[in-house]
């Protein structure tokens, strides 16, 4: 039996209303977010599936709102360290030094915030847990960050983030990737909409 991932990133938060990056930060989601997404569940046609999700609440409460009953927390899904970046936008980032900020932000794959995480350091994090999933085949969900699936869809696509991304991601919607037994993800099926209940 093969091995899919259905990513899902988490509900809006206060400070992804307000564009503060939030990385580690443990941030619930407000109560317009729970309002939706208790109505809204993985499209059926999908199947039966083994559901995991980052350690913070926002996924946490994301993935049971959703109908996750059977929830295993999975440390490596936690977002991207953002360091010294945790609770800026990145407006203000720019602003503050924006030679330092244009320098970092064109190394891509390898843009690092001050005692923080690079995505590619996401990516290497991720690679034994996909290989585990491979391994045990069928549907995995995951709910989990914009940095992680970020990072899933940079090694699904070649993508080393230099450039605008390969694929227009709708944030809102979940996201399919086959596994091969590695673990190397492939695009299967990208801004799934998620079904009323």
């Amino acid at each position: 039996m093969g091995a899919e991932l259905l990513l899902i990133r988490h509900g809006e938060t206060a400070w992804n209303r307000s564009k503060r990056l939030q990385g580690r930060a443990d941030i619930p989601l407000t109560g317009e977010a729970r309002a939706r997404l208790g109505g809204l569940r993985v499209p059926k046609r999908l199947g039966p599936a083994r559901w995991f999700s980052s350690p913070l609440v926002r996924t946490t409460e994301t993935a049971r709102l959703l109908g996750a009953s059977d929830l295993t927390i999975e440390p490596r899904l936690v977002e991207m360290d953002l360091g010294g970046w945790e609770g800026r936008t990145l407006d203000d980032l720019r602003a503050e030094d924006p030679a330092a900020m244009q320098a970092n932000e064109i190394l891509g794959l390898d843009m690092r915030p001050p005692d923080g995480e690079s995505p590619r350091d996401v990516q290497n994090r991720l690679r034994p847990w996909l290989k585990e999933r491979a391994g045990e085949g069928g549907l995995s969900i995951a709910v989990t960050h914009k940095g992680v699936i970020r990072a899933v869809v940079a090694r699904a696509y070649d993508w080393d983030m230099t450039v605008d991304p390969p694929v227009r991601m709708d944030w809102r919607a979940a996201h399919l990737f086959s596994l091969s037994a590695d673990g190397s993800p492939a695009p299967a099926a990208v801004n799934i909409g998620l079904e009323i209940r």
